[in-house]
């Protein structure tokens, strides 16, 4: 399917950084879609080659160059000026969506008026599932679901569709969170202007999860938890946001004391005292820019914060 066609409904945006080994794949895949869209790309100032394949690829894809790694989040800001069709997709560059994906998630919006964000199926190389949609758990985790669950809270941002005026709407791509959780506080602001997500577990995409960000890192999990907290304090009812916030500040002053008695702590970045009071400086460093936000997201709001938080968590 070509490229660039005036009628087009959707761009497809694809955010790649230092992606050589497998942004080619994408573009390929991306090409090769039942329906007419436009592509760009956000080359978030990669330094291995990345810039000259794009520049070769035979779908031409338009190319926003940074000057800077903006992450995924910031990249997905930087393009949505440029988007002119009615929707936009996200897409990770080490993804590789099958060719009906694109016609399958159109279908879904067009089929619900009332949803502003189509979730596909993404999986392993091996066809297991990695995520479906996203759950917001009840201590305000965003977490993937796997199991063909028939609703979702939000879309996972690695292979999703949106309607492009509801997204401006809503506020946008939240840029300073860099990487991870971008998608789950657009799906709350989403949600707070009247909107559902859908879930399509047919528009099927094969994912190299963490081709970029290495799952399990130190960064990973900085991003992870902070930019939770991020979510909270932008976007759910003011008591979870404080809950949740002082159940982390909390935690991070028991640790020490935990290893101290010689109790067992896990092993993982998150549990480590450095990283969490990295977390707890970010957050305080940006708790004014965070209020002037989620008072933004209150104005843009059509539905209680409460009412949205009680529909992912009955029983909370």
């Amino acid at each position: 399917m070509t490229t660039g066609n005036d009628t087009a409904r959707t761009t497809v945006v694809v955010v790649t950084w230092r992606g050589r080994e497998h942004v080619t794949a994408c573009l390929d895949a991306v090409a090769a879609q039942t329906r007419a869209h436009r592509i760009l790309v956000v080359d978030n100032a990669s330094d291995d080659g990345t810039a000259a394949l794009l520049a070769a690829h035979p779908a031409r894809p338009r190319t926003l160059r940074q000057e800077a790694n903006l992450g995924y989040a910031g990249g997905l800001a930087a393009a949505l000026p440029g988007v002119g069709t009615e929707f936009v997709a996200w897409l990770n560059d080490d993804a590789a969506p099958a060719p009906n994906w694109l016609e399958l998630l159109e279908d879904a919006l067009d089929e619900d008026p009332a949803a502003a964000a189509a979730s596909a199926r993404t999986e392993s190389a091996g066809g297991e599932p990695i995520s479906l949609g996203v759950a917001l758990t009840a201590d305000g985790h965003g977490a993937d679901l796997t199991n063909g669950a028939p609703a979702v809270f939000g879309f996972c941002g690695g292979a999703a569709l949106l309607r492009t005026e509801a997204l401006r709407d809503a506020g946008g791509v939240p840029a300073e969170f860099f990487c991870y959780y971008e998608d789950t506080d657009t799906s709350w602001r989403l949600r707070l202007g009247g909107w559902s997500v859908v879930p399509v577990p047919d528009a099927r995409v094969t994912h190299r999860h963490g081709a970029s960000t290495r799952p399990g890192s130190r960064s990973f999990h900085r991003w992870n938890e902070r930019n939770r907290l991020y979510m909270l304090i932008r976007c759910a009812p003011a008591g979870v946001a404080a809950r949740e916030c002082v159940r982390f500040a909390a935690l991070t002053a028991v640790l020490p004391l935990r290893r101290l008695a010689g109790r067992a702590v896990p092993a993982t970045w998150n549990f480590r005292t450095g990283l969490r009071l990295q977390v707890l400086a970010e957050v305080l460093v940006r708790l004014f820019p965070l209020a002037r936000e989620r008072r933004d997201v209150a104005r843009r709001a059509a539905v209680p914060r409460s009412a949205v938080w009680r529909s992912a968590n009955p029983a909370g």
